[in-house]
């Protein structure tokens, strides 16, 4: 029975979908239009083949049921079914109602998953009238909006430190600048830490007064284990953060803050490394060589990682942000038949600028609250999506009323 109010409709009266278009590499025009395909955004054209807003479905593999949105113009691959009609019915509200629907009953492939629209227009489904569907909308909206905003801020915030880092340590601007004669922008107690002039070293000119030492030098490395999953009491009721990286493969930014599988006491003492303190600098080793974030949390880590604890006066940004820069000479480390692996033995002697250390500090002192910025915006991003995830299925399915989700938000937040 439909929820007081609602309509009972088939999905294809609710929003009609339609195969997305193709769009070669060739073809593609750099532009200011979104490519929509199984995951969302690819990329970006000059051409729209559909108004926005707009919404996208994922048809096959991986991707099956995966919903995209757009606020704009957009194209949408083939790669994903789109709503070509809504119906009259708020876009955006569409945009949470597919993401809510169980697409995984109307699977119409046998070797991979497959949607195929004329599974899914007829299915019956009960839907809100427009007024209702807009607040439904902007309530989760909103959470979203704030969401795409903090992680635009952070953007920027990293952009900023990655740029300061190369300016300092890669292309050694500063430097240049006094030897050069020309003002280095920057002000006098922070440029006086810098010398005038370069000396020749085995990396080529670098900072007189600055030294060649291998990272080891920098942190302690340390790699990890898996317990044995046959295990249960390794992994029942685990309380300890175990890290793979897969755990960093889904970060926007490189922030650590919870992991997929914990493991417990018995679990962390089949690891020598144990547990990790919070700032550790994580690099995965393997497949691919060269995810990266900062724990913030104390971690155990598995065998796909070259973890860096920090030596005395050592800033875990430096290294964080040499990892980064570093990645080609990482790579060009490791070896490997079935894929690469850059082990410990081999990470440690790579050589690098090593500042003087009262660069260094500075450096930490400027980035660090840009850093802090980035943490709290994905503590607040994680607890706003918590609170939109929970909202959702009962906004949608009219468990929840509009009225009532203030005070729901209130039990939540």
């Amino acid at each position: 029975m439909a929820t007081s109010g609602w309509t009972r409709v088939s999905l294809g009266d609710f929003v009609t979908l339609q195969r997305g278009h193709d769009l070669p590499d060739e073809r593609r025009r750099q532009g200011n239009v979104p490519i929509l395909g199984s995951f969302g955004i690819t990329g970006w054209h000059d051409e729209a083949r559909a108004p926005g807003p707009g919404v996208t479905v994922g048809r096959s593999g991986a991707s099956f049921g995966v919903v995209s949105y757009s606020p704009c113009d957009y194209w949408p691959l083939n790669t994903a079914l789109y709503v070509i009609d809504f119906h009259g019915n708020d876009p955006r509200f569409a945009y949470y109602f597919l993401r809510h629907f169980d697409f995984r009953g109307y699977n119409s492939g046998s070797a991979q998953p497959s949607l195929n629209r004329n599974f899914i227009h007829p299915v019956p489904v009960d839907v809100p009238p427009p007024e209702e569907q807009r607040a439904i909308a902007h309530i989760l909206g909103t959470l979203d909006d704030k969401i795409d905003l903090n992680r635009r801020m952070s953007e920027t915030l990293e952009a900023t430190a990655r740029a300061l880092f190369k300016s300092w340590f890669v292309d050694f601007d500063p430097v240049r600048a006094k030897a050069e004669g020309r003002d280095p922008g920057l002000p006098k107690p922070l440029a006086d830490l810098f010398p005038a002039r370069f000396v020749e070293s085995e990396l080529g000119e670098i900072p007189e007064g600055w030294e060649i030492r291998p990272i080891g030098d920098f942190a302690e490395v340390v790699g990890g284990s898996t317990p044995k999953t046959e295990r249960a009491e390794y992994w029942e009721g685990g309380t300890h953060h175990w890290v793979t990286p897969k755990d960093l493969s889904g970060l926007s930014m490189p922030v650590l803050l919870d992991t997929e599988r914990k493991i417990t006491d018995a679990g962390l003492a089949q690891i020598s490394s144990g547990l990790l303190p919070r700032r550790t600098v994580l690099l995965s080793s393997r497949a691919p060589i060269g995810y990266l974030a900062i724990a913030e949390v104390p971690v155990a880590v598995n065998q796909g990682f070259i973890a860096m604890k920090p030596r005395p006066g050592i800033s875990n940004l430096f290294l964080l942000r040499w990892a980064s820069a570093a990645h080609e000479e990482i790579v060009s480390h490791a070896n490997g038949s079935t894929f690469l692996e850059i082990s410990k033995s081999s990470f440690r002697p790579i050589r690098t600028v090593a500042p003087a250390t009262p660069v260094m500090h500075a450096f930490d002192r400027v980035a660090r609250p840009m850093y802090l910025k980035v943490v709290e915006h994905e503590r607040e991003s994680r607890t706003l999506a918590a609170l939109r995830d929970a909202l959702l299925p009962k906004l949608i399915s009219g468990g929840l009323r509009v009225r009532d989700a203030a005070n729901f938000i209130g039990t939540v937040a």
